[in-house]
């Protein structure tokens, strides 16, 4: 399970966000392997200020964060006096000031994030720790919210959360962290371009040939020789699309040369190119061509 006492996390006071006046606020944290998680609550609404710089990054969840008036600032960003950030993100990479102050019209509630740049949640293959990451402040990006949402209901409910769930989720927030930041991993392990060659078609093999199965990334990964990871990052590259949904659109394809054969019916070629029923079927259809299969048949006289 997840607790401090299992973590070699510095716990000094200046190495959290500071809220002043502390009395006005409820905090809720727990911490793992070179991570920390902290919920805040505003209880009053009283004007406070808040400030923050570690050698360690600092993710911030907004649920609740509405303002009369107030100011906000990330150092290499312009000052914000948004009144209103509930869902909203904000990232402070190691080193940098974050600071401001605000007249709550609602009592906010946050979640921090503090992620040491060289701790070993961190995927070595990512050099997370070399990475120049950039600021941001007020901004939305589904994955990563859904990923802070999960790790939140870590911190509430730690106690009962095991460790291993904890982490994972952990690992997913510093890969989520280099897709948001732009792909800047250094010392890339393949080309710019993508897969090489006998890659692209190795892999693309399989898939034809299993294109009626469930294919794990795992699978297709192992056939690049990369991690599930950069697999994905580098197949985008060079297929134009992610690795599901090329799969996705080979097994519509698959259904097309199928559908012109007449007496084969439509469920026989939805069994055949593996789904599990009709409807199913023609929604996948309908998603990737704007027909159904049935109307697409038509057309073919």
């Amino acid at each position: 399970m997840a607790s401090s006492a299992e973590s070699t996390f510095p716990t000094l006071p200046h190495l959290l966000v500071n809220i002043s006046p502390p009395e006005i606020t409820k905090r809720r944290s727990t911490t793992w392997s070179g991570f920390r998680g902290e919920t805040v609550q505003i209880t009053r609404h009283t004007q406070f200020e808040y400030g923050f710089r570690a050698p360690w990054h600092l993710l911030i969840a907004a649920e609740v964060a509405e303002r009369y008036d107030g100011e906000s600032f990330v150092e290499g960003l312009p000052r914000s006096t948004l009144r209103d950030f509930t869902h909203k993100l904000t990232f402070v990479p190691a080193g940098h000031d974050f600071r401001g102050w605000q007249r709550p019209r609602a009592l906010t509630h946050t979640t921090y994030f503090y992620i040491d740049p060289s701790g070993p949640l961190a995927d070595p293959a990512l050099r997370f720790e070399e990475i120049e990451f950039k600021p941001r402040l007020f901004f939305y990006d589904r994955d990563l919210w859904q990923t802070a949402l999960k790790l939140k209901s870590v911190i509430e409910n730690a106690s009962t959360t095991h460790r291993q769930y904890a982490e994972a989720l952990g690992i997913v927030l510093t890969h989520e962290l280099v897709r948001f930041n732009g792909d800047t991993e250094p010392h890339q392990p393949v080309s710019r371009g993508g897969l090489a060659f006998w890659q692209q078609k190795r892999v693309a093999a399989y898939v034809e040939e299993h294109v009626a199965d469930d294919i794990p990334l795992a699978t297709l990964a192992e056939l690049a020789r990369l991690s599930p990871y950069h697999f994905s990052r580098s197949f985008k590259r060079s297929f134009g699309l992610p690795p599901h949904r090329y799969h996705a659109t080979r097994r519509i394809e698959r259904a097309k040369q199928l559908l012109a054969n007449r007496e084969r019916s439509v469920t026989a070629i939805a069994l055949e190119v593996g789904f599990s029923d009709t409807s199913t079927f023609t929604s996948a259809f309908h998603k990737l061509t704007g027909e159904t299969p049935s109307y697409y048949r038509r057309r073919l006289d």
